[in-house]
């Protein structure tokens, strides 16, 4: 989690806002860019808000009509909804309308990061999805029933090196039964005030000991961008995807959870070379 200052947006970017009905709730959305070029979007995660992708959304405006929104609970999208209300069927429902609004002429494209990767794995595996969804653009957030399903066929038939990979990735997500606990929300609206408090649906609505994975496969295009410098998302997390996906590529890059922040150059240049390969061979 992080405590950084929200950045101060371009001003000389205009910003188109409107709201969406997503799935029972509004959501809050902006775009800039040329209104004929193709889509993207952007889904931030926890504790963020739709600023967080201002610094990337920048320097994809020039080539991209850029799409960002507060996803359910937080930012200008507030809901009093229940932890149930935020299971990712319903933030994946609320993903597709977003994406339909933006281009319901021609798929978008969609990048994610930390809980809104979470969320757009969900979309993206979804029947039909390629109709909707151009390419798919994963940053720091796993798809959980891949992870799932790998955590059960290495329990199943275990090997050495295979359980020294879950132990792993079992250390780095040792913070989220704090998350899950009542414990958290007085800590954390001291430390961080709505934002880091609302943002605990998402992990009550989708984190349950012994979840039984689901089937989850998809034909979008995906590139992971592995940061190396992320100490809560190991690499066994990310290859669990690769039976489950028909066209995946991994780039690996040097830098922490928060490079959509701290390096926002180099994800720009990422994502736009995802989206201008996968445009060319539509």
């Amino acid at each position: 989690m992080h405590l950084h200052a929200d950045p101060l947006p371009d001003p000389h970017l205009s910003w188109r806002r409107r709201t969406v009905r997503g799935d029972g709730v509004d959501l809050a959305v902006q775009e800039a860019g040329d209104p004929d070029a193709p889509a993207v979007v952007l889904v931030h995660g926890y504790p963020d808000t739709h600023r967080m992708w201002l610094p990337v959304a920048e320097r994809l405006a020039a080539d991209l009509r850029v799409v960002l929104y507060d996803t359910r609970g937080q930012g200008l999208s507030p809901t009093d909804a229940s932890h149930e209300a935020f299971a990712l069927p319903h933030l994946a429902a609320d993903l597709m309308a977003v994406v339909d609004d933006a281009s319901p002429d021609r798929p978008a494209h969609v990048v994610g990061h930390d809980w809104g990767s979470v969320q757009a794995w969900e979309a993206v595996c979804e029947p039909g999805a390629a109709d909707r969804i151009a390419s798919f653009t994963s940053i720091s957030g796993p798809n959980l029933d891949h992870v799932a399903a790998w955590t059960r066929r290495t329990l199943r038939h275990p090997t050495p090196a295979a359980v020294t990979r879950l132990a792993g990735q079992g250390l780095s997500s040792s913070y989220v039964p704090f998350l899950v606990s009542p414990l958290a929300p007085p800590v954390l609206r001291v430390l961080g005030g709505r934002e880091m408090v609302s943002g605990l649906r998402y992990y009550r609505g989708n984190v349950a000991v012994g979840r039984r994975p689901r089937e989850r496969r998809t034909s979008v295009p995906v590139l992971q961008l592995a940061l190396i410098r992320d100490p809560a998302i190991r690499e066994s997390s990310l290859t669990a995807s690769e039976p489950w996906c028909d066209d995946l590529r991994r780039h690996h890059l040097p830098l922490g959870h928060w490079a959509p922040r701290t390096h926002p150059d180099v994800v720009a240049e990422e994502v736009l070379g995802h989206v201008t390969d996968v445009e060319a061979r539509r």
